[in-house]
């Protein structure tokens, strides 16, 4: 039983295995597999590979396809995104986007969702060699915000590269799950709310859930679409794009290999700036033969980064509203995600809540864990400990006011479905060959 965490920067895969899950390792033995398909002239690399082809090879390697999959080419969102991307993207013929890439030598179009099919072949692979059997049946993480056309094109991805998800999962929902399933000191009676917190490469979300002993509700979602590490590193990369314009008469924006450089370099100042008060920031070489410089403090990263950090509280007032909860009424808070590491988010976390955040969990590898307990648990070959779901109607009808096309009343009935599944006991004991 296989869990696939599919995330923006980079995907994690875990295994349900007698007595635990267990996270696999790439064929770099590595528990993270960048989310990269790079197109060269005889082959395609994937993963860890399409890494470290990716600097020779800007313009034909497709990273951050997530954030494309299902999406319109004239959403706005989409569209900021694509100025940071340095690979062509057009509108198809249907107003979805069309990636194009130079591949055995003859210039190709692959659509978001072929490109993302491609991605999970590899994640399947490394399944396949760990688990030394055939992998079909999975649970993918999606995002809270997916609509129902992001969703179907996880769905066609998956189909294409013959895998049988038994549930797209959304990942705090997941996260929840990881969280709870493993506690043996949950209350009888009284119920204990857990407010968990993911930002991560490229958006923010909340959840907020409550457990009893045996039982987790999910009460509220929340989200922002565009607030991540990635948005903190593009402040930075701004900031000494300017800069070394002025200083050293070079624009970056005129060369594809300066600014993945110039952002890989921002990316690694991001994290020294959230263990230290000040970094440097060192490339040679950089554009025209010029090594150049920078420095910058954490206040000074914390003022430039203002605008983002001001939109943190909005997806935690909106998921508190929704759940019906007070502050005081929030026992715990648990942050994942590895754009959660930043010093000021976790100030605004502090101070909004008004207690510490907690980091128990794995802040990588929590989603992929939930996705593979929960595609055990759908599974009757594994005997799971008893525990029950209860999801939150909103938490299925709400990609329903962003769905288009003609399949609103058919989405309707199958949420009515899907709410009448889900309120009864969706994990109960299920008895097998092995035991989780």
């Amino acid at each position: 039983m296989v869990g696939f965490d599919f995330g923006n920067e980079s995907c994690i895969v875990a295994v349900a295995r007698q007595r635990g899950i267990d996270v696999v390792l790439n064929d770099e033995s590595k528990r993270e597999t960048p989310a990269i398909v790079c197109f060269g002239e005889k082959q395609r690399f994937l993963g860890s590979a399409g890494a470290a082809s990716s600097m020779m090879n800007p313009k034909n390697s497709i990273s951050q396809f997530k954030r494309l999959i299902g999406r319109k080419f004239s959403d706005p969102e989409l569209q900021r995104d694509l100025k940071s991307l340095p690979f062509l993207v057009t509108e198809g013929n249907d107003g979805y986007p069309l990636i194009h890439v130079q591949y055995l030598g003859e210039a190709r179009k692959f659509t978001p969702t072929q490109v993302f099919g491609m991605m999970l072949s590899n994640l399947k692979e490394i399944a396949e060699k760990n688990l030394g059997t055939a992998v079909v049946d999975c649970c993918i993480g999606i995002p809270t915000y997916f609509t129902d056309l992001q969703r179907r094109a996880v769905l066609d991805a998956a189909t294409i590269v013959g895998l049988h998800p038994l549930q797209l999962i959304h990942e705090m929902t997941a996260t929840a799950l990881a969280y709870g399933i493993y506690k043996t000191d949950l209350p009888e009676n009284d119920q204990l709310n857990v407010a968990f917190v993911d930002v991560g490469h490229a958006s923010m979300q909340v959840c907020i859930a409550g457990f009893k002993k045996g039982q987790l509700k999910v009460l509220a979602h929340s989200y922002d679409r565009s607030l991540g590490g990635k948005d903190f590193d593009e402040v930075l990369f701004h900031h000494f794009a300017t800069k070394f314009k002025e200083e050293y008469k070079i624009d970056v924006a005129q060369n594809t290999r300066a600014c993945i450089r110039l952002r890989a370099a921002c990316e690694k100042m991001k994290k020294m700036l959230s263990a230290n008060s000040e970094a440097p920031l060192n490339i040679e070489c950089l554009m025209d033969e010029k090594d150049v410089r920078g420095f910058m403090k954490r206040d000074e990263f914390e003022q430039l980064s203002l605008p983002i950090l001001e939109r943190v509280r909005g997806p935690l007032e909106r998921a508190l509203a929704e759940a019906g909860l007070t502050i005081e009424n929030v026992h715990t808070v648990e942050v994942v995600g590895s754009g959660s590491r930043v010093p000021a988010v976790n100030k605004i976390l502090t101070e909004f809540f008004k207690k510490e955040p907690r980091r128990t969990m794995n802040a990588s590898e929590c989603v992929a864990k939930g996705c593979a307990l929960e595609c055990a648990i759908l599974s009757p070959t594994f005997k799971v400990r008893e525990f029950q779901v209860k999801f939150l109607m909103l938490d299925y009808f709400q990609f329903l006011l962003n769905s288009e096309g003609p399949f609103v009343p058919m989405l309707v009935f199958e949420a009515c479905l899907f709410v009448v599944f889900s309120t009864c006991c969706k994990i109960v004991q299920i008895f097998g060959n092995y035991d989780l």
